[in-house]
């Protein structure tokens, strides 16, 4: 491996693009898809290509891509991964990736290294969800996992569809589909991301390796009860369907740590959503992971079970609506020997986080770079990783990039 980079590119971007979306009492940002945040780091994008020279270039679904070489030519290697975020989320989570790729880039260049295949660096859009309730949007639509009627049909909390969204942001939305002749040209993906736990943390490597994704999927239960007045309903009349959530809330944790799992609900909507009212209608959303599909499937229909039991004894219906679900993804095994081995042996780990290499991993040969987390936080304002850490996954990023397109 050559000289460690200065770093010196990194920080140059990292300080333009910190405070972007950025929300001033919480301190996490709110980088959602089409909005006024996301249009501003669409255009840092841009501006990093063209200061490169790079051929930028948008696709149909509205994800960026910035080339050196042709971006027609067969065989391309593709690094990057996303620019928005969570609710509040942290700083890390996506622009690291995207950072670090084009800080590759450039150390690629300083050490004079030539590629011989088209190397492209990309933003996709949508990757977290958080406006429109599914996780990468951009890629799932690239790879004809979401139809474009599907698509069209997404709101967000306030109503505004997502062509609606789109054209707002100056983007047409009947271009939308599949791209199969883009990712056919596409040899290789790598996306390096923070690592979303501490297992990088028990070793003395920065960086890791992934081995797969664990099965994951988003459930809507609705909870029907009967609004009615919190002052002169008597407990035993009521059907309140807070009670029958919360129960399903505990019962969750319980199921998924029995299983070796994870659940979690992480979003709730209540109507009338009054303080003196008793709800009518919660509606929360189960978050489920787990090591294997059918573990997941035991305990998110063990989760239900659990809801609709007690839901009968408070008189409240439960319906259970799955909104999205990605199957365990085993990354090419070829491709992740030969990034271990680019790397000298680092850990290869597995993760429970969803990610755009995912998505593209049934169509494209795909690998995924993890940097160090030194506390496991992610989705949160105090997600972080050292300095140090984040020059080596760009020294190690430099180093993967110049084994597969430059030999």
């Amino acid at each position: 491996m050559g000289a460690p980079p200065t770093g010196a590119s990194f920080h140059e971007m990292w300080r333009d693009l910190a405070p972007i979306g950025r929300h001033a009492e919480t301190g996490g940002y709110r980088r959602y898809a089409w909005t006024g945040a996301d249009t501003d780091c669409r255009a840092w994008f841009q501006a990093q290509a063209e200061t490169r020279g790079l051929t930028y270039e948008l696709d149909r679904n509205g994800n960026q891509w910035a080339w050196l070489g042709d971006p027609t030519a067969e065989d391309a290697v593709v690094t990057g991964s996303h620019l928005d975020s969570v609710p509040d989320g942290g700083a890390f989570d996506g622009p690291l990736g995207v950072v670090s790729s084009f800080a590759a880039l450039d150390e690629l260049r300083a050490r004079g290294a030539h590629p011989t295949k088209p190397l492209a660096i990309v933003n996709f859009g949508d990757e977290e969800g958080a406006r429109f309730g599914l996780a990468c949007v951009g890629s799932r639509l690239a790879a004809g996992q979401l139809a474009p009627e599907q698509a069209h049909a997404l709101r967000d909390g306030d109503g505004v569809t997502l062509p609606q969204a789109m054209e707002r942001a100056g983007y047409d939305p009947e271009a939308i589909g599949p791209d199969p002749e883009r990712l056919a040209r596409i040899g290789a993906f790598v996306e390096l991301h923070i690592e979303q736990g501490r297992a990088l943390d028990d070793t003395e490597n920065p960086v890791g390796v992934a081995s797969a994704i664990w099965p994951h999927g988003r459930w809507r239960f609705d909870f029907h009860g009967e609004a009615n007045h919190a002052g002169t309903t008597r407990l035993d009349d009521r059907r309140d369907p807070m009670l029958t959530y919360a129960n399903t809330v505990l019962a969750a944790r319980k199921k998924a740590r029995l299983a070796g799992a994870l659940a979690t609900f992480g979003k709730v909507g209540v109507e009338p959503n009054g303080v003196n009212a008793i709800a009518s209608l919660v509606r929360g959303w189960l978050d489920s992971r787990a090591p294997d599909e059918e573990t997941l499937a035991a305990v998110v229909g063990e989760i239900e079970r659990a809801a609709v039991e007690r839901g009968q004894r408070d008189g409240v219906d439960v319906r259970v609506t799955r909104e999205s679900f990605t199957p365990v993804v085993e990354f090419a095994h070829d491709l992740r020997d030969q990034l271990s081995g680019l790397l000298g042996g680092v850990p290869v780990l597995p993760t429970g986080a969803g990610h755009d290499a995912g998505i593209l991993s049934a169509s494209v040969p795909t690998a995924m770079l993890f940097v160090r987390n030194p506390t496991g936080v992610s989705h949160s304002p105090a997600e972080t990783a050292g300095e140090d850490d984040c020059l080596a996954g760009v020294a190690a990023l430099a180093q993967v990039l110049e084994g597969l397109a430059c030999h």
